[in-house]
């Protein structure tokens, strides 16, 4: 018998303006455990925006925003944003693991003391055991031997590569992705992009803003489509890609192919 899927993220009609710009409106969407969805749209959509909110580091000005079933966000009689406690926040930020476009690796770390700081000293695992998986991260990551190197030693790929090791060492029930090659050139590009197609293949729950469309069509389960801060069109992967049934989808793909 398969293992029934749950929500891992909900969010409910989530509303986010910057002064008097409403980027996101009315959004909704879930994502079920085992699931990779991406996120697609042209520039100034709210995608890195919907993900910066569903990872709190952003705060929504209404909705709802629920972890594993569990409220931490939500609008009040007064139409208020109200979220959860302090403690209850920071066993969230547990529960999933983001990698940035631009890498975010402490530069005055060594790639193994990038990979084990949080572990060692936020979740106040042994650390014995966090070296050991963090070796055996960085050899799936490709990095052998690049434990004590710097940052600033490695190329964006294998930057890149060190913090996706980095958060999935938080051992992450979601894992989000915010444009993770837009800093690469094509060769480097490809180095993650094999390394997300691993995840998604063990069944690694992941959320992914990308415009590599190819790649979405390939590795994600279901794909969101975004634009002026609404979520236009969503579906299956492939089906969304090969038959878009929104205009403003069919006009995006075509521009990309061009």
């Amino acid at each position: 018998m398969s293992k029934k899927k749950t929500n891992i993220l909900r969010i409910e009609h989530a509303r986010k303006s910057f002064g008097e710009t409403e980027v996101l409106h009315d959004i909704s969407l879930s994502v079920d455990t085992g699931e990779a969805v991406a996120i697609i749209g042209p520039s100034g959509s709210g995608k890195s925006t919907l993900l910066r909110c569903a990872t709190l580091l952003e705060r929504l000005d209404g909705g709802i925003l629920s972890y594993d079933g569990q409220p931490i966000a939500q609008s009040d009689e007064q139409g208020q944003m109200v979220y959860a406690s302090a403690k209850v926040l920071q066993e969230v930020r547990m529960k999933f693991g983001l990698v940035f476009q631009d890498f975010n690796l402490f530069p005055h770390y060594s790639v193994i003391k990038n990979v084990t700081d949080a572990p060692i000293h936020v979740q106040k695992r042994a650390k014995s055991e966090v070296l050991a998986e963090a070796e055996a991260l960085l050899n799936k990551m490709g990095l052998q031997g690049k434990d004590k190197a710097m940052p600033c030693e490695l190329s964006g790929g294998q930057q890149q590569r060190v913090s996706i090791a980095r958060a999935l060492a938080l051992k992450p029930e979601i894992l989000y992705f915010d444009e993770p090659t837009s800093a690469l050139d094509p060769e480097l590009t490809g180095e993650i992009l094999r390394v997300i197609r691993t995840l998604a293949a063990e069944h690694m729950t992941m959320v992914i803003v990308t415009h590599e469309m190819s790649f979405a069509r390939e590795v994600a389960d279901r794909i969101i489509f975004m634009d002026e801060g609404l979520i236009v069109e969503q579906g299956r992967a492939k089906d969304l890609v090969d038959n878009p049934q929104h205009e403003r989808l069919k006009t995006f793909l075509n521009k990309l192919e061009t």
